[in-house]
């Protein structure tokens, strides 16, 4: 084992530069969130500090991010800024009881196209709120739904000043650039004490324009490691306390698993969990708002050479540090370029390999991912994750419940005629003699049905029938008793019957057919369907 102080060596630097970078974005991700920007600054030392002592991976970075910016700006416009530590503490509570449950095992459930979907919504939330920095508009009339203040900001583009336009779209144009020419390090890091000198000359006097700073919405913003706040439990803190364990939880596993795959390392699933619940606990605690990885400090931490949690522990007690320092020259900062720094965010957030992948090869995923998307902007974040679920879920089990199967048809002189592969089934012709049907993944309520709907209705014209059941894993109650119907229909219909390739864990359960057990006791149950075969004259290679 190394010892500390080679693990100093080697993680500083990593540490001090994903430091720097946190600042800048910590402050605008949490004016992204309605909350000030010294509640972002406490999220990022609190929640980064005990994830990286508790956490089970070697290179996250988690505090404030953009997955859940959308969520809290919503909650905080309706219910106040000073809402956001308690749920950070639910949330934390949240994640923890499902650690002490190990619900990650059921991540797989929450389908891609619904996460993508909301990232892409959150995107837009997170870009069009910055309108009215970008374009100088202020003192304009608040809404409770957000694109009821994106019509609100168009409606008075014509009032937009032309020296904040220049610098948003300025700044804005730096990040890109930037990213271009020196990729492994992001833009914000020079952007703001360059935005910083030029909010403190036009502050005084030494431009021929005024820029809006962010003193003008904060006017004190002071470094400090904890923030005081009411204690209050409210009902309508519940539904999206469970919406932010959800997201928080899913893009820090994302988040460990990108950065595993990067290092060729593997990260610890529980500890992760426990780790990123206490750091949501103790942000609540300490009057920050609820965190979760954030992928692209993450990978910066990588990139700058990180290879030990220790990485991100320097990180939070730099931001710590250095916030107490300099945090209020913050109040210096132009409206526009916080701007532009969460729209880069934005468009960074946007996966369009994946959109492009899911529109050329599974079209109800992407519109599944769109319509999550649009009700994510449209009605709320909380109700387009949910539905997008619901309804990701449904489509799931809709092509589940087709019965996956493979179909091997044999003629009257044991050749091998046709093989048919998928959910639809064509017609077999008169004449043939033997056919493999085999079972894929699932016999069970869901799909059952659509199996004993085929030996019903569609296979017919043959002599013997052979299922092979080597490719299915699991089997419930329903799915035996569709068994036992599947081989009475066949037997009703003067056929031959036959069970190869049993896995020994289902075969318990199909000995509840009463069917099964008599074909078992005829000897028509046999090991592989290659001995099946042989039994009824094939000659097998």
């Amino acid at each position: 084992m190394r010892s500390l102080t080679a693990k100093l060596k080697q993680n500083w630097k990593s540490g001090v530069t994903v430091s720097l970078v946190s600042i800048p974005l910590s402050v605008s991700l949490a004016v992204a969130s309605h909350a000030s920007p010294s509640m972002g600054i406490v999220t990022a030392v609190w929640a980064g500090l005990v994830a990286s002592l508790f956490g089970g991976s070697n290179f996250n970075i988690v505090g404030p991010t953009g997955a859940l910016s959308g969520l809290l700006a919503m909650y905080a416009m309706t219910h106040g800024a000073g809402t956001l530590p308690m749920l950070a503490l639910l949330s934390g509570a949240l994640i923890l009881i499902a650690q002490l449950l190990r619900m990650e095992r059921y991540l797989v459930l929450v389908p891609g196209s619904a996460i993508h979907g909301f990232t892409l919504g959150v995107a837009f939330i997170i870009g069009l709120n910055q309108m009215n920095f970008a374009l100088g508009l202020s003192g304009l009339e608040t809404h409770e739904k957000f694109i009821q203040n994106v019509v609100e900001s168009a409606r008075h583009v014509g009032s937009a000043s032309l020296p904040v336009v220049l610098v948003f779209a300025v700044s804005l144009t730096f990040l890109f650039l930037f990213k271009k020419f020196r990729p492994k390090l992001p833009g914000a890091i020079l952007l703001a004490p360059l935005g910083i000198l030029a909010g403190y000359a036009g502050s005084a006097g030494m431009l021929p324009f005024h820029l809006p700073t962010l003193g003008a919405l904060y006017p004190s913003i002071a470094g400090g490691l904890f923030l005081p706040y009411t204690f209050v439990f409210k009902q309508t803190m519940i539904a999206p306390a469970f919406a932010i364990a959800l997201i928080a939880i899913i893009e820090t596993m994302v988040s460990a698993k990108i950065a595993d795959g990067m290092t060729k390392t593997k990260y610890h699933k529980q500890n992760e969990m426990r780790g990123l619940a206490l750091a949501n606990i103790a942000s609540g605690v300490m009057g920050g708002m609820p965190a979760t990885a954030a992928l692209a400090r993450t990978s910066l931490n990588v990139k700058t050479g990180a290879d030990d949690k220790l990485s991100a522990t320097i990180s939070s007690i730099g931001v710590g540090v250095i916030s107490l320092v300099f945090l209020g020259y913050f109040t210096y900062i132009p409206l526009a370029v916080i701007a532009a720094i969460l729209v880069y965010v934005a468009v960074q957030m946007v996966e369009a390999e994946h959109f492009k992948r899911m529109f050329a090869h599974d079209r109800k995923s992407f519109f599944v991912a769109i319509f999550v998307a649009f009700v994510t902007i449209y009605v709320d974040p909380i109700v387009g994750i949910i539905l997008g679920v619901g309804i990701a879920l449904l489509i799931l089990v809709e092509k589940l419940s087709r019965g996956q199967f493979d179909l091997i048809v044999n003629d009257q002189n044991k050749k091998i005629v046709r093989h048919i592969t998928g959910e639809k089934l064509q017609e077999i012709t008169e004449g043939s003699n033997t056919i493999v049907y085999s079972i894929g993944g699932l016999l069970c309520y869901v799909n059952g049905e659509a199996h004993l709907e085929r030996f019903h209705r569609r296979l017919n014209g043959f002599e013997n029938i052979i299922l092979r059941l080597r490719d299915v894993y699991y089997v419930d109650i329903d799915g035996a008793e569709a068994m036992d119907e599947i081989i009475r229909v066949i037997q009703a219909k003067g056929k031959n019957v036959f069970v190869s390739s049993v896995n020994p864990l289902i075969d318990e359960m199909l000995n509840e057919s009463e069917a099964y057990k008599n074909l078992k006791a005829d000897g028509n149950v046999f090991e592989k369907s290659s001995d099946v075969l042989k039994h009824l004259g094939f000659r097998i290679a």
